[in-house]
């Protein structure tokens, strides 16, 4: 059984002045959960670990470079879960973690919840030793004056998907050497978000899921849109009913698009290794580590490669 990792760093109208750093970061946090992987850990190792590069990394919405809320705080959201077992753990409105990630892993293995919610996971962030950090140390400059610039939500949503300021989730998919699948799925959500907004990223079947017998997914994109078709889970049904990973991403897509108007984006693997990342936004940057070789790319169809030094 040959493992695989697949991560995104978010589907929206990526600037050309961040697509190299984007298609960098991505391709550093796939090798980052593959080298795990090949290490003999686990899916669930591989994808914390690539969604902890990502969230380290300011060019990314998740963890460090994340977007403000309209009081100007950081509200972070993020999921894990684990598809052996169907364990998961999230969190919501978690204010200035360096790694929602891993507190939501925590949340999973350390507490009898799936989700623990803003205040709640700060204290329970506390009470295993997380370290807050302030705000001014996560939020980015350009974040800062892109926030003061647009501080009307309704304007800021709209064009965030459709012109070039905003930029979204991250998350990670994989399958280990045993046929266990994982995923997980980070964000700071959108610019100007009402305070406590919460969208599809910590939402178990919306921003993720992961089940043995089916495959796993991360999702990006538009989240109100994304919650109303539950869009993990609503690719994983088109998997159990005998369709490849890459149809089912596209034909939920292009339903969620139809039905609510929604862009996004998605990345999939199944137990057997087939994987497939999908899009309608303009953008997408993801990666994947695949025998060896690091698959890349940003535009609709485009697919670079590249040979892994062993």
């Amino acid at each position: 059984m040959s493992a695989v990792v697949v991560v995104h760093g978010g589907a929206w109208a990526i600037p050309d002045d961040l697509a190299k750093a984007s298609v960098d970061g991505v391709k550093a946090a796939a090798c980052e959960g593959y080298s795990v992987l090949k290490r003999g850990g686990s899916a669930l190792d591989a994808v914390e670990a690539a969604v902890r590069a990502l969230e380290d990394n300011t060019v990314f919405n998740a963890g460090h470079g994340a977007a403000l809320n309209t009081e100007g705080e950081v509200e972070l959201d993020a999921i894990i879960m684990d598809g052996r077992t169907l364990a998961n753990g999230a969190v919501s409105s978690a204010k200035n973690i360096a790694h929602p990630v891993t507190l939501a892993r925590a949340v999973m293995e350390k507490t009898s919840h799936c989700m623990l919610t803003s205040r709640g996971a700060n204290q329970f962030a506390e009470s295993i030793g997380m370290v807050t950090v302030p705000t001014e140390t996560m939020v980015t400059e350009y974040e800062r004056n892109e926030w003061e610039k647009h501080k009307n939500y309704v304007t800021g949503v709209m064009e965030d998907f459709n012109a070039q300021w905003a930029h979204d989730t991250v998350g990670a998919v994989a399958v280990d050497c045993s046929g266990n699948v994982a995923c997980a799925t980070s964000t700071g959500g959108i610019r100007n978000k009402m305070v406590g907004r919460v969208g599809d990223s910590p939402i178990i079947g919306s921003g993720g899921y992961a089940d043995n017998l089916s495959g796993a997914v991360s999702c990006t994109g538009h989240g109100e849109s994304i919650l109303k078709v539950t869009l993990a889970r609503f690719i994983l049904s088109h998997v159990e009913q005998g369709k490849s990973v890459a149809d089912s991403s596209q034909l939920s897509l292009q339903y969620m698009g139809d039905r609510v108007h929604g862009a996004g984006g998605a990345i999939v693997v199944s137990p057997s290794g087939q994987w497939a990342a999908t899009f309608t936004t303009e953008r997408m940057a993801w990666a994947a580590v695949d025998h060896d070789v690091l698959w890349f790319g940003l535009d609709p169809n485009q697919r670079s490669q590249e040979q892994l030094s062993h």
